[in-house]
């Protein structure tokens, strides 16, 4: 299960879109440190795909993929020196799989703190920055030492000196021009700023409509990453509703499918994310893995032993196997494929693994 932290300033509106993904279950209050402990929801993963296979196959369960929101204290000025939640929040940062900034556009005199997105952005870089740089500096530190008396670590020494170097003029790692190779040395470190990362640009309701002057800025200074804008209050406020109540006020205010398709969409996205599908009279299912894996180790997001035992995968087209009706339809067919270890599975793909250990 991927693992998303909101990362922001105080009153940006974390709480509020926890809420709006998870349901509900996070103090949304307007004042700094409402959040002292990171709130931990899960949210099921909108797949219209899985449940018309569900249909198809009479399953008994259905069982969608989950993603995981940690909805982190507020940032402030000086974080990485102590200030606010300090190390405490800079800590619930580090386990979570990819950063999403939480960005202020919306106006509230009796809220407190900057509605410039783009200031908002300013300030939780620089904040992350500063605490890569203190962890690079000590790390860099000891991996020298422990570099001569073994040549191979000296790539990694390279590396996080280049990451050093980066930060120390303020440059986040995502933001930089690092191969991957070297991105990858840096993983024992655990750095922020060298997570994927994607932004939520909070908006005014007057803005909805019209989104893109507050959040076009935001999407030149993130280059690559995805930036989405929303209102976040009436998102929350929607997804406390039953479903028709909530499709109801979302058509009604413009706001289309709501947060949280749009936000999953964004997320699987920015991580390179893909679901492949299984589907049978005792379950269907969506199981996610990333882009670039290869068959077997698609078997392994089951379980270990069909990993280790595979044989083949007994693969088709989600749409294809629908429009036959069957996996026995789609056999006489000849429209299941037999592939092997070196397949690389595609988004939508409904498989069966073989396997033996």
């Amino acid at each position: 299960m991927e693992r998303f932290g909101f990362v922001g300033l105080p009153n940006a509106g974390k709480s509020s879109l926890y809420n709006a993904l998870a349901g509900g279950g996070a103090l949304a209050a307007p004042y700094a440190f409402a959040t002292t402990d990171p709130n931990i929801g899960v949210a099921r993963v909108p797949d219209d795909r899985l449940y018309r296979l569900a249909e198809m196959s009479s399953s008994a369960r259905v069982v969608p993929a989950t993603v995981q929101f940690a909805d982190i204290g507020g940032l402030v000025e000086g974080a990485a020196q102590g200030e606010g939640l300090g190390n405490k929040f800079l800590a619930g940062i580090r386990e979570v799989d990819a950063i999403v900034f939480v960005l202020r556009a919306f106006r509230d005199d009796d809220v407190p703190g900057p509605c410039d997105p783009l200031e908002n952005l300013r300030i939780v870089e620089i904040e992350l920055a500063l605490a890569d740089l203190d962890t690079g500096e000590r790390q860099l530190d000891k991996l020298r030492r422990a570099s001569k008396g073994d040549p191979s670590m000296v790539p990694a020494v390279d590396a996080l000196a280049g990451a050093v170097d980066l930060l120390a003029e303020g440059v986040p790692i995502y933001r930089s021009d690092m191969s991957d190779e070297d991105r990858e040395r840096l993983s024992p470190f655990f750095l922020l700023t060298d997570k994927p990362v994607l932004a939520v640009v909070n908006l005014d309701e007057e803005q909805v409509a019209d989104p893109d002057p507050v959040t076009d800025p935001v999407v030149s200074e993130l280059d690559g990453a995805d930036v989405i804008g929303m209102c976040v209050q009436l998102e929350a406020e929607a997804a406390m509703l039953e479903e028709a109540d909530r499709t109801e006020m979302l058509e009604g205010l413009g706001l289309g499918e709501g947060a949280l398709p749009r936000f999953v969409r964004a997320a699987y996205h920015q991580l390179g994310l893909r679901t492949f599908l299984t589907t049978g009279e005792k379950e269907s299912r969506a199981w996610t893995f990333r882009a670039g894996s290869t068959a077997p180790e698609c078997a392994g997001r089951i379980h270990t032993d069909f990993q280790r035992g595979f044989i083949r995968a007994e693969t088709i087209n989600w749409d294809v196997l629908l429009e036959q009706g069957s996996w026995a339809k789609a056999r006489g067919a000849g429209l299941v494929r037999s592939e092997g270890k070196d397949y690389h599975p595609v988004d939508g793909d409904v498989m069966e693994f073989r396997f033996n250990v």
